[in-house]
């Protein structure tokens, strides 16, 4: 298949999918897109073996001509970004500055290093060929919240607005921080030549700061852009040029990338809509990336359910492994949240029920995924992708359908 052709039957896949869902699932439609998607594949995989191949060869096709990682992590992540990014006070942002910057560096931080060591005591125990530092790589792709999955999931909830910010300013952060520990320990375990310490700083220090000051200088050209025309055709293009040239450059200039976008995001969506646009340049900008969000975000969705293929056949090891690495990534999520909000209990007031809500809500989606595939098709990855692919159909198939209920149970007491 072509270019062409794979999008016009992902697309079709996705108008027939989120049909469905809506007529009759009526879940939420990331996850009643996947969901459907994912039940296709396996009915799919029945007829296979039952002697009716044909349709499975097609989607066998079909995935073979989309590369996720590609796609996802340079093509639908900057567009995914900037418009989560674009509906977030800036305000109310900055109010938490200081729990959704832990949580976003020394809680992925934490996560990452004791999902490694819990995933690496699992794995000696079922005498796995998995080392430690293949485990930080686990542990680096599966911390951060994934804001594609927890932004789509918080729009149908309807959570207190302070408790929106401290997610989903933590989800879009943490992602970007999330990414660069995963190619620092991705550098570490397969370079030619050990990494020093030193070089492992710099790499941090000019992704995640670098991105962020390219984010504020392409988020304040396009600002000074919007300033000068009164024109929402012109606008709506500018900020399309923000996002792809944007990530294509700060890509290319080894900076965080989804980090300058979010950046640029909450510039244009903060001081950018107050001062830069008209009434109806607001509506129709805010309009135009609502359905990009929304298309891209389903389309996402049943891509990530037809990858299922990938991960089958599996071993009762691997399977076993998989399992375990739920509860192992859950009770990391659980210190790493609870460890940075108790030390800021002085300086802002919590009720237990944040910390509950925040482990609960910490969804892994896409992103996860797009990493473990980067990986080299070895015996590595043979364990590490259904580990991900575990992780995350968990996230979204039940954390994500009981949210809901979470966060109603403690909502008297939210802060």
């Amino acid at each position: 298949m072509d270019m062409l052709q794979i999008t016009a039957v992902l697309i079709s896949l996705t108008a027939v999918f989120s049909f469905l869902n809506y007529v009759f699932l009526k879940l939420p439609s990331t996850i009643g897109v996947m969901a459907i998607s994912m039940a296709l594949s396996l009915m799919l995989l029945l007829l296979g073996g039952l002697g009716f191949p044909l349709l499975l060869e097609q989607e066998q096709s079909l995935l073979a001509g989309v590369d996720f990682s590609t796609t996802l992590l340079h093509g639908m992540l900057s567009f995914l970004l900037f418009a989560g990014a674009l509906h977030v006070d800036i305000n109310r942002l900055s109010e938490m500055k200081w729990i959704v910057a832990s949580l976003a560096t020394i809680g992925v931080l934490i996560s990452t290093l004791l999902v490694a060591v819990l995933l690496w005591g699992v794995s000696l125990l079922l005498d796995l060929p998995l080392t430690f530092i293949h485990c930080l790589l686990f542990g680096a792709l599966i911390s951060p919240t994934d804001p594609v999955a927890v932004i789509s999931t918080l729009k149908t909830l309807g959570v207190p607005a302070s408790l929106e910010t401290k997610i989903a300013g933590e989800s879009l952060f943490n992602d970007g921080v999330g990414v660069v520990l995963f190619l620092v320990i991705f550098n570490i375990a397969y370079a030619s030549e050990p990494m020093q310490v030193i070089d492992v700083a710099e790499l941090l220090v000019t992704e995640t700061l670098g991105g962020a000051l390219f984010g504020l200088l392409i988020g304040y050209i396009a600002y000074r852009m919007l300033r000068q025309v009164d024109n929402y055709q012109v606008e709506i293009i500018i900020s399309l040029a923000l996002v792809m040239g944007g990530y294509a450059f700060a890509e290319a200039w080894h900076l965080s990338a989804p980090i300058a976008i979010v950046v640029a995001g909450l510039l244009i969506g903060n001081h950018g809509r107050q001062f830069a646009m008209s009434d109806k340049t607001r509506e129709h900008l805010d309009t135009f990336w609502e359905l990009v969000d929304e298309i891209l975000n389903a389309v996402l969705f049943v891509l990530l359910g037809l990858e299922i293929l990938l991960i089958i056949p599996i071993s009762t090891n691997t399977f076993l492994l998989s399992l375990l690495a739920i509860p192992v990534v859950l009770l990391a999520r659980f210190v790493s949240v609870s460890i940075p909000v108790s030390v800021l209990r002085g300086r802002y007031q919590f009720s237990p029920g944040v910390i509950k809500i925040l482990t609960w809500g910490g969804l892994r989606g896409g992103i996860s995924v797009a990493l473990v595939l980067t990986l080299p098709a070895d015996e590595v990855r043979l364990y590490l992708l259904p580990m991900t692919y575990a992780v995350v159909v968990f996230a979204m198939l039940v954390q994500g359908l009981t949210l809901g209920r979470v966060v109603k149970k403690q909502i008297a007491t939210i802060s």
